[in-house]
């Protein structure tokens, strides 16, 4: 297998790509081609754990890792890591909806799925391409990743990881995670900005050559553990695959039958993935693109002009809070049959005038694949109490979201299908916004005090990670401008 940037003709093995992150010319690696699964096949996967499911989507793509290598790394990342070393549950809501729960790992959200597996993944591509550089891991955060990465790089050797996010832009749990942080190779800061601003503060950083012969110097490497990285995308395809395995062994999903799938969606690489799975031969049919109040895709799907020159909105669902999603660069790629030249003009729009338009043939394409819709702040707050109330599921701000947009997928379409939805966090992660939704009660201002209300209020245990924050010290207290990124970076590894 090889892989090529979105933006030019290129030709790197799977190591080279999840070593670099992003390619030099500032496009994203892609396959070549999408191996396939057949159903037969599927058959078989449907009889194994959840890593015997990894270790055969990953040996699809990632041809110049050993059968051993390989085992050495899922084995580390999902043995004893996720609640009852069942990484990715699927929970009946009801008869054609299932919640596909990515929030059993240590961080309480999906990014644990892949994150768990990339600093095993990069160490060993690291050896092959790059052997006895220390590997300079940069990490912009809407939230989530950063735990997720902290949590996966504390500390493994040859490795340092400097982590960005938005001061006023993640839940206040999620920035306790964080900046309690351990580990003697970390470092986390908070930025006078949005996740857009983080985000591309760390392009830049990855495209300064000047940058890039300083860390030369020092005999080290820059990596993304963000989305933008391949070795991030595919641990995230094989959630879909299990899934698919687990509707066919509980007799939900037949030869010849299809499901759909709806995601909460910010940067695009989580529904990137299910798209990747579909092209591998996984049967699914329609993918529901569920945006918040920064409903910038849903407006993209619709009309093909992508702007992100609008109002930035703080919301209850804060991982979704991006106007700039890296991952859509992939998505076009491939929807414009494998344009490089189409995806770096479009992507240069992006960057020196804030909006791009599609050509009405890659617009249709993405069309019969997608399905877009946003939900604001009070249907998110519904959707809490009805999933709740009627089927006495638990769901967080970003599961509403996707929750409520299905349901307006259905209604505009009649389209009853078997569907399954991507619930990305535990509702734990954003008590503050979750219980307003289910009681008119006082809210607690103390974030552990909010975790025992919401416990007692639905009958639920607080998850275990989250629980054993209160009382830990907060170790990472900076907080920097958005223009002085590189030069934090810089000091921390001097």
């Amino acid at each position: 297998m090889k892989f090529t940037s979105t933006r030019s003709a290129q030709d790197f093995t799977s190591a080279a790509a999840i070593t670099r992150g992003i390619a030099a010319d500032g496009g994203l690696f892609v396959p070549c081609e999408f191996p396939q699964i057949s159903y037969e096949e599927l058959l078989k996967l449907a009889d194994m754990d959840y890593i015997g499911r990894a270790k055969a989507v990953l040996k699809l793509y990632l041809t110049d890792y050993t059968e051993e290598e390989l085992d050495f790394c899922v084995r580390g990342a999902y043995s004893n890591t996720f609640d009852k070393n069942i990484p990715a549950p699927l929970a009946t809501v009801n008869g054609n909806t299932e919640m596909l729960e990515l929030w059993h790992g240590p961080t309480c959200a999906f990014k644990d799925m892949a994150l768990q597996l990339l600093p095993f993944l990069l160490v060993k591509a690291a050896n092959k391409t790059v052997p006895g550089r220390t590997i300079v891991i940069l990490v912009a955060t809407s939230g989530d990743t950063g735990k997720a990465a902290l949590a996966g790089f504390a500390d493994v050797p040859n490795t340092r990881i400097v982590v960005f996010f938005p001061e006023n832009g993640v839940s206040d749990m999620q920035k306790l995670q964080m900046i309690t942080q351990t580990g003697n190779n970390v470092s986390v800061c908070g930025i006078k900005g949005n996740f857009d601003d983080a985000q591309s503060g760390v392009k830049k950083i990855f495209t300064d050559n000047a940058i890039r012969q300083q860390l030369e110097a020092k005999n080290m490497e820059f990596s993304s553990a963000n989305s933008i990285n391949f070795g991030r995308l595919v641990p995230q395809i094989v959630y879909y695959v299990s899934a698919a395995c687990d509707l066919i062994k509980s007799g939900k999903l037949a030869a010849g039958d299809k499901f759909n799938v709806a995601v909460p969606t910010g940067n695009f690489g989580d529904i990137l993935a299910a798209y990747y799975a579909k092209q591998m031969g996984i049967p699914i049919d329609k993918l529901i693109c569920a945006s918040n109040r920064n409903n910038v895709l849903s407006d993209f799907l619709a009309t093909g002009v992508y702007d992100r020159n609008r109002e930035f909105y703080t919301t209850s669902s804060p991982s979704m809070d991006i106007l700039i999603s890296s991952n859509l660069e992939r998505m076009i790629y491939h929807a414009a049959g494998n344009d490089a030249e189409l995806t770096a003009r479009l992507m240069k729009d992006l960057a020196e005038k804030g909006r791009y338009e599609l050509p009405k043939e890659v617009l249709e394409k993405l069309q019969s694949e997608f399905f877009g819709g946003y939900c604001d702040e009070e249907g998110t707050q519904k959707t809490i109490l009805n999933l709740f109330k009627e089927y006495n599921y638990l769901a967080d701000t970003h599961t509403a979201v996707a929750a409520n947009v299905l349901e307006q997928y259905r209604k505009a379409t009649d389209d009853d299908r078997l569907t399954v939805v991507a619930s990305t966090a535990s509702p734990y992660k954003f008590a503050s916004a979750v219980l307003p939704a289910l009681s008119n009660s006082a809210i607690p201002t103390d974030g552990f005090e909010q975790l025992q209300q919401l416990s007692a209020l639905t009958n639920t245990p607080v998850p275990a990670p989250l629980a054993g924050l209160k009382g830990c010290e907060v170790l990472h207290k900076n907080c920097i401008e958005k223009d002085n990124m590189a030069e934090f970076v810089l000091n921390f590894l001097a």
